[in-house]
C-alpha cells in the first residue's frame, strides 16, 4: 500500500508533514538500522552470528522474492497486490531483531520502487513509510521484553510471545493506514476517507499476511532449512490467485471482443463519479448501437456478425484516449466513458471522431460493409451525478439518434418520455382529452395554378388552462411513444368530420387531410376506423385525406404499405408528408398508394436564400409528375417562391403566402370568401387576421 498520485509537495499542510516525517525519521531510522549492523561486521568470526548468516540470507532472499512478486488476486481491489514479504520481514524482527529487519525492509521496497520505475518522491516516502511502520512494531515487542539482536537471537517462542505478535500486526497496519492517509491532500480525499477507505479489505490481507510470521521462526528455529519447503504453498497462493483473477477477468470482460462488459463499465463509471466529485471534474458516458447490425447476421451469419464486432471494437478503442473506457453490453451495443471531460463540445467531438472510425468499410469474407452507429451521449454533471441515472439518460439520446436518423445526440430532458416532467405532461395530456381542452386549427391549401381552395389541413392545438396554448411538437411526439396517440388521433379525426360535415352542410366541400402517426398504421386498425368514422358522418370517402410522415417507411415499410392500400380501397386518398428528408426508397414509392407527396419545408425555405438552388424542389416535381402524383409544397411564406413554385409545376401551396392555421369559426369564415363567394386574388391571397404576408 503506497501512495498514489503526485501533488506539489508544499501545498498541503498535512501531505507536507506527513512526507517529511516519512522522510527525516523513516529515514533516519534506516540510517540507524544500517550502522548497527555494520558493527555487527565485527563479530562476523564469532560463532553465534557466522551461524546466523545462512539463516539470515535465506529469509532476506525471500523478502527481496516476496516484495518483487507480491500476490495479486483482483484487478478490482489492491491492483498493486498484497506482498508476502512483510511476514518475512516480521519473522526477522522476531528472531534478529530491528536492524536486519529495517534494512531488510528497506532494501525491498527499494527496488520493488525502482522495478516499477515510480516517481522519486513515491520511492522516498514509501520507503521511510514501511520502514515506520515496521519500526513501531518492534517498539511493541521491545516493550514486550522480545528485543532480540543479530549476536543473541530468539531461540524459543512462548505462548504469551503470539499475543505480542498480534499487537504488534496491529499496530503496524494501523500506522501503516496513517501514513498513507496523511496523502489525503494529494486525491482531493480527508483523512478519514482515505483511512477507512477500503478497511476491512486491507485489514484482513495485511493481517492473513502477517499470520504466517510465527510459522516462518517456528521453521527457522527448528531446522532453517526447511524454511524453503515454504516455497510450495507460496507457488500454490500464487496459482490460486492468478485462477482469482482470470475468473474475474472473465466475468468482467465480454469473451468475443474483450472488452469490459456492463458490469465492470458500471464499476468504472462508480469510481469516475467519485472522482470527478472530488476534483470538480466532468465526465461523458456514451451509448452506441450499430444500425442495420441485424441484417447483416441475417444475411452473412453469425460469425461475420462476431467478426465485425472485434473489428468494431478494435476501432472503438483506436478512436478514444488510453484513459478511456470502451465495453461492449451485449450484441451491437458499446459504451465509451470519458473521464475530465471540461465541455459538452469536447465529447461531441469525441463522438464525431468514433463515428468517422466507423464509417471505414468493413472486408469481411469477400464482402465490403457499410456499417453506421447511432450515439447517445449523457454528461455529468449536467445530466445526472449517479452512473445508473446516466446509463439510462445515454440510452433516451441513443434512441433519440437512432429514431431521428442524427446519428449524435446529447441527452435533452425535453425529449425523455420518462423524466418527470414529460410523466406529468402525459398525465396533463390524458386529462386534457378526458376534459376537451384539444381543439383543432385549420390551415388551407390553394392551387398554385388559379388559387383555388382545394383542401384544408387540420392542426391540433393543445389550450392549457395554466400555460395557454401548448404547441404540438411538445406534446405530438409524447403521445407516440405513450400510446395516448391512438386516443389522440381519433380524437382529431373525429373532430375534423365533424367540422367537414357542417362544412359540407354548407356549400364548402373541401377534404380535410388528417396526420396519422406510426403506430396508428403499425398498431391499430386505422382502415376499420376512419370506415366507421366516415359512415357515422355521413361523408364520402373523398371527403378525407390521410397524411403520413415519410418516415414511418424506415420503421416498417411492408406494414405501412399494406394499411396504406386498405385506405385507397376504402377510396380514402394518402399525402405523403415531409418528403425528402432522406427515408424513402425509390422502389418502394412507385409501390406507395398514395395521391400526393408534400416537399417538405426546409426545401421550400431555400428559395428565398441568397444562394438558394431551386435544382431539388424542380427534381422531386418532375419524379412526382412522373409517377402521376400531384405535389403540395408546404411553408411557403413568401411571393418569391410562390413564383418560383408556379413556375416550376408545383401543383398546390400550403403556408403563411396563403393563410396561417386558424380556430374553426375564422377558418369557416376564410372558406366562405374563398369558396362559396368566389375565389378572389388568386395568385396574391392576403393572410387572415393581419400581419405581413412574408412573416411567420
Amino acid at each position: 500500500m503506497g501512495a498514489r498520485e503526485r501533488p506539489s509537495l508544499w501545498r498541503f499542510s498535512l501531505f507536507a508533514v506527513t512526507w517529511q516525517l516519512s522522510f527525516w525519521l523513516g529515514w533516519g531510522l534506516v540510517l540507524a538500522a544500517a550502522f548497527q549492523m555494520r558493527s555487527l561486521t565485527t563479530d562476523l568470526a564469532t560463532s553465534s552470528v557466522s551461524a546466523v548468516g545462512p539463516q539470515l540470507l535465506m529469509v532476506a532472499a525471500l523478502v527481496i522474492f516476496g516484495e518483487l512478486r507480491p500476490v495479486v488476486a483482483s484487478d478490482s481491489w489492491a491492483q498493486d497486490g498484497v506482498p508476502i514479504s512483510t511476514a518475512f520481514v516480521f519473522a526477522t524482527l522476531y528472531l534478529w531483531g530491528f536492524a536486519p529487519a529495517v534494512v531488510l525492509q528497506a532494501v525491498a521496497v527499494l527496488l520493488s520502487e525502482i522495478v516499477q520505475r515510480k516517481d522519486i518522491w513515491k520511492l522516498v516516502f514509501n520507503v521511510g513509510q514501511y520502514v515506520m511502520s515496521v519500526s513501531t512494531a518492534w517498539a511493541v515487542m521491545a516493550l514486550a521484553g522480545l528485543n532480540p539482536i543479530v549476536a543473541h537471537p530468539t531461540t524459543a517462542l512462548r505462548p504469551l510471545d503470539v499475543a505480542w505478535m498480534g499487537l504488534s500486526w496491529l499496530v503496524y497496519h494501523l500506522v501503516n493506514l496513517a501514513m498513507v492517509a496523511g496523502l489525503a491532500g494529494s486525491t482531493g480525499k480527508t483523512w478519514w476517507e482515505s483511512f477507512s477507505e477500503d478497511f476491512w479489505y486491507y485489514t484482513f490481507s495485511t493481517l492473513s499476511v502477517l499470520a504466517v510470521s510465527p510459522f516462518i521462526v517456528a521453521m527457522v528455529l527448528m531446522n532453517a532449512w526447511f524454511v524453503p519447503l515454504l516455497l510450495l504453498p507460496l507457488i500454490a497462493v500464487y496459482k490460486t490467485a492468478a485462477i482469482s483473477r482470470h475468473r474475474e477477468r472473465e466475468s468482467l470482460h465480454d469473451p468475443l471482443t474483450r472488452l469490459p462488459n456492463r458490469v465492470l463499465l458500471q464499476q468504472r463509471v462508480s469510481t469516475t463519479l467519485e472522482e470527478a466529485r472530488r476534483d470538480g471534474t466532468g465526465l461523458a458516458l456514451f451509448l452506441l448501437d450499430l444500425d442495420r447490425f441485424k441484417e447483416v447476421n441475417d444475411t452473412l451469419g453469425h460469425p461475420v456478425g462476431d467478426a465485425l464486432l472485434e473489428i468494431v471494437a478494435r476501432r472503438l478503442v483506436a478512436a478514444v484516449r488510453p484513459e478511456d473506457t470502451v465495453a461492449r453490453l451485449g450484441g451491437d451495443e458499446f459504451a465509451v466513458l470519458l473521464p475530465d471531460i471540461e465541455h459538452p463540445n469536447d465529447a461531441i467531438e469525441v463522438a464525431g471522431r468514433i463515428k468517422m472510425a466507423l464509417t471505414e468499410p468493413f472486408h469481411l469474407e469477400g464482402v465490403l460493409l457499410d456499417v453506421d452507429v447511432s450515439i447517445g451521449i449523457a454528461l455529468c454533471p449536467q445530466h445526472g451525478d449517479e452512473a445508473e441515472v446516466l446509463m439510462r439518460r445515454a440510452d433516451v439520446a441513443m434512441y433519440v439518434a437512432k429514431g431521428e436518423q442524427t446519428g449524435i445526440e446529447v441527452y435533452d430532458v425535453a425529449r425523455d418520455p420518462n423524466s418527470p416532467a414529460r410523466l406529468g405532461t402525459v398525465t396533463a395530456l390524458r386529462e386534457a382529452l378526458d376534459r376537451g381542452q384539444l381543439e383543432l386549427h385549420y390551415q388551407p391549401k390553394v392551387s398554385l395554378d388559379d388559387g383555388t381552395v382545394v383542401g384544408v389541413e387540420a392542426l391540433v392545438r393543445w389550450q392549457h388552462p395554466v400555460r395557454g396554448l401548448v404547441p404540438p411538437d411538445e406534446f405530438v411526439p409524447l403521445a407516440e411513444r405513450t400510446g395516448l396517440v391512438h386516443r389522440l388521433t381519433a380524437f382529431v379525426l373525429r373532430e375534423a368530420l365533424d367540422q367537414v360535415t357542417d362544412w359540407w352542410a354548407h356549400g364548402i366541400q373541401v377534404p380535410v387531410a388528417v396526420n396519422v402517426s406510426m403506430r396508428d398504421l403499425q398498431e391499430t386498425d386505422l382502415a376499420g376506423l376512419v370506415a366507421a368514422e366516415l359512415d357515422a358522418h355521413h361523408l364520402p370517402p373523398t371527403a378525407l385525406v390521410l397524411e403520413v410522415t415519410e418516415s414511418v417507411l424506415a420503421q416498417d415499410p411492408g406494414r405501412a404499405v399494406a394499411t396504406l392500400r386498405e385506405l385507397a380501397d376504402l377510396g380514402v386518398s394518402s399525402s405523403l408528408d415531409d418528403f425528402g428528408t432522406g427515408y424513402s426508397s425509390l422502389l418502394l414509392l412507385e409501390r406507395l398508394p398514395v395521391a400526393e407527396i408534400k416537399i417538405d419545408r426546409s426545401f421550400v425555405r431555400r428559395l428565398d436564400e441568397a444562394d438558394g438552388d431551386p435544382a431539388m424542389v424542380r427534381s422531386i416535381v418532375g419524379f412526382a409528375h412522373g409517377l402521376g402524383l400531384s405535389v403540395v409544397a408546404e411553408g411557403v411564406e413568401t411571393s418569391s417562391a410562390w413564383k418560383q413554385l408556379r413556375e416550376m409545376g408545383c401543383d398546390v401551396a400550403q403556408g403563411y403566402r396563403v393563410a396561417r392555421p386558424m380556430p374553426a369559426t375564422a377558418a369557416t369564415q376564410w372558406l366562405v370568401e374563398r369558396v362559396v363567394r368566389g375565389p378572389a386574388e388568386r395568385t396574391g391571397l392576403r393572410v387572415v387576421g393581419g400581419g405581413d404576408a412574408s412573416r411567420p
